[in-house]
């Protein structure tokens, strides 16, 4: 199950799905409430990991849970609260580049942790009414898709939507990383999280690949990123 970050949808995995397909391997994308084609209205992180937990019950058999940026607090604070009533529900947790949050820790505690820096992504962020921000195009592409190719950057940009503040300052219940085994994917010219920053979290998983790419490798090392999937399910 792949679950996208901030100001995306499940529309950013299309290519990624792609090749999974082409190896046999299936996947669903979600979107978070708001989100790509989504009619319910935007929420908070504990909203965003709730639709995850309600999606993966329905499904009824053990997943994959990759989260992406955003997307990997969400995956933390659904796989929590799984665990609590169906431990096999999960079989492993992926952190794309993602944000693995120990218990009582927000996004931003770790994007202004010491072991990261400035990055671009903060620049392009533009608060509008309503406790939400949005980003600005021209910014934003350098940040989320350096190494990605023209024209996969401008369908991506056209689809960016609102995020909600909240989510990046709301804390995680629980760090079920520590009992669920765990793949965290450094992106090494990430201009949106901090690689110290990732490396700071890939600690704390069971597994470490690092991707000489930018922040969004489903776009820019779609191949690759689909071997770390498959390797995970080996």
């Amino acid at each position: 199950m792949l679950v996208h970050g901030a100001w995306h949808g499940a529309w950013c995995w299309a290519a990624l799905q792609n090749e999974l397909d082409r190896r046999g391997i299936a996947s669903l994308a979600v979107d978070l409430p708001g989100h790509g084609a989504s009619v319910l209205p935007l929420g908070d992180l504990h909203g965003d990991a709730g639709h995850v937990v309600d999606v993966v019950t329905a499904l009824s058999r053990p997943v994959v849970l990759v989260g992406h940026s955003y997307g990997g607090a969400v995956i933390t604070e659904a796989a929590e609260r799984l665990l609590e009533v169906r431990d096999s529900a999960i079989e492993h947790l992926v952190y794309l580049a993602a944000f693995c949050l120990d218990e009582g820790e927000s996004v931003m505690d770790v994007a202004l942790h010491e072991s990261g820096g400035p990055v671009d992504l903060g620049a392009a962020m533009v608060p509008i009414d309503g406790g939400l921000t949005v980003l600005d195009p021209g910014k934003a592409a350098p940040a989320l898709y350096g190494e990605c190719n023209e024209r996969a950057i401008k369908a991506a940009l056209a689809r960016l939507s609102p995020q909600p503040v909240a989510t990046m300052t709301q804390p995680v219940s629980g760090a079920p990383w520590r009992s669920i085994p765990s793949t965290y994917v450094v992106c090494n010219r990430d201009r949106a999280v901090h690689p110290g920053n990732q490396e700071y979290m890939a600690r704390r998983c069971t597994t470490t690949i690092r991707l000489d790419t930018d922040h969004s490798p489903f776009l820019s090392m779609t191949t690759k990123t689909a071997d770390v999937l498959e390797g995970v399910l080996q």
